[in-house]
C-alpha cells in the first residue's frame, strides 16, 4: 500500500489534545508519525490552510436498503457519507425487512464491502420486526458484529421488554439506543406543539412526548445498570434530564442533530416538507439548550439522522409527507456556518463531537475516531473557508430532501481517506 504524507495542515485530534500545524505520515493504512519530512517515496497531499482531523463517525444513518431503494441504497448512502467527510457510519435497522436476524446483518455488511466507500457498522433491532412485542435475536446479532440495538423510528412501549433488553445487552457490552417518543402523546402531529403550530392550524407534537420517554429510558438504564444511548435529543427538558442522570452516575450518552442545533419551528411557516422531521424542530429556547448541552458535555455526539426520502414522497401535503431529511453531506458545513463562524463553538469541540466521542459510544476498534500513532488511517481534510451552494447536483445521496437547498454554506471536506486509501479528493 502506498505511503502518504499529508503536509502543512492544521492537525486537530481531540483524543490527543493535538492542535498544531504539522505533517502526518500514513504507511500500510495506519498513522505512523508526525512532523516527518518528505522522503520522496510517499504520495504527498498539501493541506496548507486546511484542517486535518480524524474521519467523522455518524451514529445515526438510514441507508434504506433493503426495502426502500427508491430513496437510498447502501452504495449511494456510503458515497454521500464520503462526500460529507464521514469514514464510518452506523446503519439504522428500520429497513424492510428490519435488521433483526444475522442474515440481515450479513447482507448490509456484504453490500458495504461491495460499495467500497466507507466503513459501515450495523445496529440491530431491539425487538423482532421492530414490533415491540418480543426481543430480537440479540445474542446472534451481537456475534455478527452489531454495535448496538435500536428500534429507531418508534419507541419500545412495553417497559418490561425494554428492561430485559438492557439486561440482555449487558452480556455483550452493547448500548440500547433509544428513540424516545410516546406515540400517544405525539398523536399524529406534524410539527412542534406551540404558538407556531396553532397559528398555522397544524397538529402539534408536544415536547413532553419526548421527555417522558427520555426519563423512562434513563430510569431503566439506572435500574438495570445498562448502557443507554439517547438518539436525536431535541428538547431543553431532555438536556436537563440527561445532565442530572450523568451527575448521578447513570451510564448514558446522547446525540443531537445539526438541524436541532440550528433550526426552529418558526421556519414551518413556509410549509416546506423538507422541514418536517422527527423529533420535530423545536423552539429557540430548545435550540439554545441543546447547544449549551453539547458544549458542556451533556450531549456527547452530533449525529446526522440522515433520513433520505424520494421526491415523490416528500412533494406532498405536509400532513402526508414522511418525516426526515438528508444530512450526511451538509452537516459539516451547517455546523461551521451556524456555530463555529458565529463564535459558539471551536473546531476542536466540533471534531470531538463528530469523531472521537461517537467512536467511543460504540467502541469502534482499531483506533477509529483518532489520529493516534498506530491507528487506522481514517482521515478527513477540511477546507474551512470553502463556500458552496447546496444543490441537488451536489448530492451523492439518492435523495435531496434538505432544508438547506439553495443556501450558501461555508466549509467542506476536500479529501477523505478510509483505511489509508484516498476515497475522496475534491479538485
Amino acid at each position: 500500500m502506498q505511503s502518504i504524507l499529508i503536509k502543512n495542515g492544521r492537525v486537530i485530534d481531540p483524543s490527543q489534545g493535538m492542535d498544531c500545524v504539522t505533517n502526518v505520515l500514513i504507511e500500510n493504512g495506519r498513522i505512523t508519525g508526525f512532523g516527518l519530512q518528505p522522503s520522496g517515496r510517499e504520495r504527498e497531499i498539501d493541506a496548507e490552510g486546511k484542517i486535518v482531523a480524524p474521519g467523522f463517525v455518524d451514529l445515526h444513518t438510514h441507508l434504506r436498503e433493503p426495502g426502500f431503494e427508491e430513496s437510498e441504497t447502501i452504495f449511494s448512502g456510503t458515497d454521500a457519507a464520503l462526500n460529507g467527510g464521514y469514514t464510518t457510519i452506523c446503519c439504522i435497522p428500520n429497513t424492510n425487512p428490519p435488521i433483526d436476524t444475522p442474515a440481515d446483518v450479513e447482507f448490509i455488511q456484504d453490500q458495504a464491502v461491495r460499495a467500497d466507500h466507507c466503513n459501515v457498522c450495523v445496529i440491530g433491532c431491539i425487538s423482532k420486526n421492530r414490533e415491540g412485542k418480543e426481543l430480537a435475536e440479540m445474542g446472534n446479532l451481537a456475534r455478527k458484529g452489531v454495535v448496538g440495538f435500536s428500534d429507531d423510528g418508534s419507541d419500545i412501549e412495553n417497559a418490561e421488554l425494554l428492561r430485559r433488553a438492557f439486561e440482555y445487552a449487558q452480556m455483550f457490552d452493547l448500548p440500547i439506543m433509544c428513540h424516545t417518543e410516546d406515540k400517544n402523546l405525539a398523536n399524529r402531529g406534524v410539527m412542534n406543539e406551540g404558538l407556531v403550530a396553532t397559528r398555522l392550524g397544524m397538529r402539534g407534537i408536544p415536547s413532553i412526548a419526548e421527555d417522558v420517554m427520555t426519563a423512562r429510558a434513563i430510569m431503566l438504564a439506572e435500574y438495570t445498570k445498562g448502557r443507554l444511548h439517547l438518539m436525536h435529543i431535541s428538547t431543553a427538558k431532555g438536556v436537563e434530564l440527561i445532565r442530572e442522570a450523568k451527575c448521578h452516575g447513570v451510564n448514558v450518552t446522547a446525540e443531537v442533530t445539526p438541524h436541532h442545533l440550528t433550526l426552529t419551528d418558526e421556519l414551518l411557516v413556509s410549509f416546506d416538507t423538507n422541514l418536517k422531521m422527527a423529533p420535530p424542530l423545536r423552539t429557540q429556547a430548545d435550540v439554545d439548550a441543546c447547544v449549551a448541552g453539547l458544549l458542556d458535555g451533556t450531549l456527547d455526539c452530533i449525529a446526522t439522522d440522515h433520513a433520505p426520502h424520494s421526491a415523490e414522497k416528500k412533494q406532498r401535503e405536509i400532513d402526508l409527507a414522511p418525516f426526515g431529511i438528508v444530512g450526511l453531506e451538509t452537516s459539516l458545513a451547517v455546523l461551521n456556518t451556524e456555530l463555529i463562524l458565529k463564535g459558539k463553538m471551536s473546531w476542536t469541540q466540533l471534531i470531538e463531537k463528530m469523531s472521537w466521542n461517537p467512536a467511543k459510544v460504540v467502541k469502534l476498534k482499531e483506533g477509529r475516531g483518532t489520529l493516534a500513532q498506530g491507528a487506522v488511517a481514517d482521515v478527513v481534510i477540511i477546507d474551512p473557508e470553502l463556500r458552496w451552494t447546496v444543490t441537488e447536483k451536489e448530492f451523492r445521496s439518492g435523495s435531496a430532501n434538505s432544508p438547506w437547498l439553495g443556501k450558501e454554506l461555508v466549509g467542506r471536506a476536500v479529501c477523505v481517506l478510509v483505511n489509508g486509501r484516498i476515497r475522496l479528493l475534491r479538485r
